[in-house]
């Protein structure tokens, strides 16, 4: 697997600010790019760019060749966690990952039970997500992302309300995801995360991108 990204003077406005100023930048597999800012910095809204969820005003994106609003939706092969993760409260979490697995229809019960062990959370549980703590929600974000095995991981503070163990836990699956010859990008307020992690770090100050 070596797929790559590129971004190509990405320019986004937002209610009369810039929130995308010209980013032009390449991502490649086998790599984890840190992406780091103060909170409105546009590292959110350059995640969504990238996942094809929001509209440029000029620039583009480019996944393995394909323009994202040209050649191609969205890219297709990503797993995301971009802000909060969205379940449904009254169902468990398995259930959860199976009704949003049966979209695609690309995995089974035994790949989702392996995501979800490797965040460790308890594939036979019934316990509704409602009743899930922060942190087991975020767990259960990461397993969403990971358990179809796409090319791309986008993950936007993922380590959020984590506690201690299952910061390593999460350490763990990233380095494993990578060697597998992703393309990772992680956006996080952790220095450690990023120090351990990045392979290269990048900063969001106003819309523009730079190397860290």
């Amino acid at each position: 697997m070596n797929g790559k990204i590129r971004l190509e003077s990405v320019t986004k406005s937002y209610k009369g600010v810039c929130v995308l100023n010209k980013v032009t930048e390449s991502f490649s597999g086998g790599n984890i790019y840190g992406i780091i800012g103060r909170n409105g910095s546009g590292k959110t809204m350059l995640f969504k760019a990238i996942c094809g969820f929001i509209k440029l005003d000029s620039g583009f994106v480019e996944i393995d060749g394909k323009v994202i609003g040209k050649d191609i939706d969205f890219p297709s092969n990503t797993g995301i966690m971009i802000e909060a993760p969205c379940f449904t409260g009254y169902l468990s979490g398995t259930q959860n990952l199976k009704n949003l697995a049966a979209i695609r229809r690309k995995i089974g019960e035994n790949e989702i039970k392996e995501a979800m062990n490797m965040v460790g959370l308890d594939y036979g549980s019934k316990k509704k997500v409602r009743q899930y703590s922060m942190g087991m929600k975020q767990r259960l974000g990461i397993a969403q992302a990971i358990m179809e095995n796409p090319d791309i991981l986008v993950l936007d503070e993922p380590t959020n309300a984590l506690d201690e163990e299952a910061v390593e836990i999460f350490r763990k699956v990233l380095m494993s995801e990578k060697e597998k010859g992703k393309i990772i990008l992680l956006a996080s307020h952790n220095r450690e995360d990023i120090e351990i992690l990045c392979d290269k770090v990048l900063k969001m100050e106003k819309g523009i991108l730079a190397q860290a």
